[in-house]
């Protein structure tokens, strides 16, 4: 019998309830502070959080899947959890393309949920995500990739604010040659959008934008912009709905609105 309903219970981080959650080879997803982490049999399927652009973003805003395929996909497959095989089977996306960008944004996310391993928040037994499963890691080996990519960027500028706040850029600061995808980068920090939104904007992993973003950081030509408000950390919230899976119907309501716009 798994005791998968005290993981979240105690007052474990969230790679401790990860790593209990896999020895018992639970299905469900583990919600933390900055995101929340699918499982099935014990291996990760999915990764999300407010701080890195989801598949969907990435794959339209690249060009890879038109938009109107994506949410085609979304009315159809969503409610089965087959939305990643509804891409694939009605040829708008290789099977290859969709596992290398799936991965991708997996570990993006998982990086965020896992940087700061604060408590995790709640299990839900049995929770599936409505992407479906692409293909899983072993929990270990996202802890591990978290690890690396976080001692990447605290070696390149160790100010972790970076990650999640709105940038400006450095007044007066110089601007020396810089590589294209660094000068691209710098270009979107405008005292407003944080790496996600940068991310999201150019259509790239979130961990690439990171990098940059960190360098510029180190350089003297990107710091945290001045806060203007108190933001409240993501998370779920006070009645304990945050972090749920969105239904299929809020996804057609919410394209409907846009497209109305």
């Amino acid at each position: 019998m798994t005791r998968v309903t005290t993981t979240w219970a105690t007052q474990e981080t969230t790679s401790a309830a990860l790593g209990a959650l896999a020895a018992e080879g639970a299905t469900g997803a583990l919600s933390g502070e900055r995101g929340i982490v699918y499982l099935s049999a014990g291996r990760v399927v999915h990764a999300e959080s407010a701080f890195t652009p989801d598949l969907g973003a990435l794959l339209t805003r690249s060009g890879a899947v038109p938009s109107d395929g994506w949410w085609d996909a979304v009315d159809r497959g969503g409610a089965q959890h087959r939305v990643g095989h509804r891409l694939v089977d009605s040829g708008r996306l290789a099977a290859g393309a969709l596992e290398v960008c799936h991965l991708g944004a997996l570990f993006d996310a998982a990086y965020f949920v896992l940087a700061h391993d604060t408590r995790a928040h709640r299990f839900r037994p049995g929770a599936v995500h409505w992407l479906g499963a692409v293909r899983s890691v072993p929990v270990d080996a996202v802890v591990r990739e978290s690890d690396r990519r976080r001692a990447l960027l605290d070696r390149i500028h160790p100010d972790p604010a970076i990650d999640t706040v709105p940038l400006t850029r450095v007044p007066g600061a110089g601007r020396p040659g810089l590589p294209a995808r660094r000068g691209r980068t710098l270009t979107q920090v405008d005292g407003v959008r944080t790496a996600a939104q940068i991310a999201s904007s150019l259509a790239c992993r979130t961990y690439h934008i990171l990098v940059d973003l960190r360098r510029l950081a180190a350089d003297g030509l990107v710091a945290a912009a001045p806060p203007t408000a108190p933001v409240p950390a993501p998370g779920p919230d006070p009645a304990g709905t945050g972090w749920d899976d969105p239904d299929t119907a809020l996804l057609r309501r919410l394209r409907d609105a846009l497209e109305a716009l």
